[in-house]
């Protein structure tokens, strides 16, 4: 069937991409060899034809809106998929020495993987790299049934049958507009956090199981969503409190769009961990994927 005409090409979609996960126009030109303007033409672009305005824009850098984060949460799956049939395709034709699956959770993908994606370009061209955005109980799924070579989760556990090795380091941080109570009120009880209705991730991502392994007894979600990028965006739109990625908000504190709130007694550290399976073990490009990762910490 024919796409809408609201349905931007793929070139545009990497460029709205990249720079909601640098958090500026210049940042994505110099990944993208072009400069600020051509950028910024390329998202004005994409929000004429879709409609919709993507990006809030301010001295600091840019920031989704919420329409705009749910747009990027799509855009993402859709690039995954264009991405595995083009190395599907090249494969058939035999253009490719090798291919490498990778299935990584959210936070991980959104903020690890693209770099050690371009090194692993730049050392190995020959090799064709996919990478599966999921959730971090999909990933595990993934790599059990043998549909990629190589995961990437955010812990606590692994099940019986993986491999892992710790590849960073992360916290869960409790992040809120600047015209919530909790901004100015100082730290808050763990009580406190676990009877208040959160905008969260999906069940079985990484994010939600730490959480609940730390607060047991949690409310239910006021609104769950699969990506950081969405879940920031509606933290801000509906001036609510998330817990989230320390990754996924950096520059949001930086800037001041976000505040973090700290919680009395409680931290909420975790590994960020790459798994495989213990009986295929890994090698060739799989191994070559995790060498680059473990050396980028």
């Amino acid at each position: 069937m024919p796409l809408s005409p609201r349905v931007p090409e793929l070139a545009a979609l990497d460029v709205l991409l990249s720079v909601a996960r640098l958090g500026s126009m210049g940042a994505a030109g110099r990944e993208h060899g072009l400069s600020q303007q051509a950028i910024s033409a390329r998202v004005r672009s994409a929000e004429r034809q879709l409609g919709i305005k993507v990006f809030d824009r301010a001295t600091t850098g840019v920031t989704p809106t919420y329409e705009g984060g749910l747009v990027l949460e799509w855009a993402a799956g859709t690039l995954t998929a264009a991405e595995q049939l083009a190395s599907g395709i090249s494969a058939l034709r035999g253009e490719r020495e090798a291919n490498l699956t990778v299935a990584a959770s959210m936070t991980i993908a959104e903020y690890l993987v693209p770099g050690w994606t371009v090194t692993m370009r730049r050392k190995h061209p020959t090799v064709v790299t996919s990478v599966r955005l999921l959730n971090s109980t999909d990933v595990v799924t993934q790599v059990l049934a043998g549909h990629a070579e190589l995961g990437f989760v955010e812990g606590p556990e692994v099940p019986p049958g993986l491999d892992c090795r710790e590849v960073a380091r992360d916290e869960l941080v409790v992040v809120v507009p600047p015209a919530h109570p909790w901004a100015r009120s100082g730290p808050i009880s763990p009580a406190e956090l676990a009877r208040t209705p959160l905008i969260q991730r999906e069940f079985g991502s990484g994010t939600r199981n730490t959480l609940e392994r730390a607060l047991p007894g949690c409310v239910a979600p006021l609104l769950e969503l699969t990506s950081c990028t969405a879940v920031k965006a509606a933290v801000v739109a509906g001036n609510a409190p998330a817990v989230v990625s320390s990754l996924a908000v950096a520059a949001d504190l930086t800037d001041g769009r976000l505040v973090r709130v700290e919680l009395q007694g409680l931290a909420l550290p975790r590994k960020l961990l790459a798994v495989w399976d213990h009986d295929r073990g890994l090698r060739g490009p799989a191994r070559e994927f995790l060498d680059l990762a473990t050396g980028a910490r």
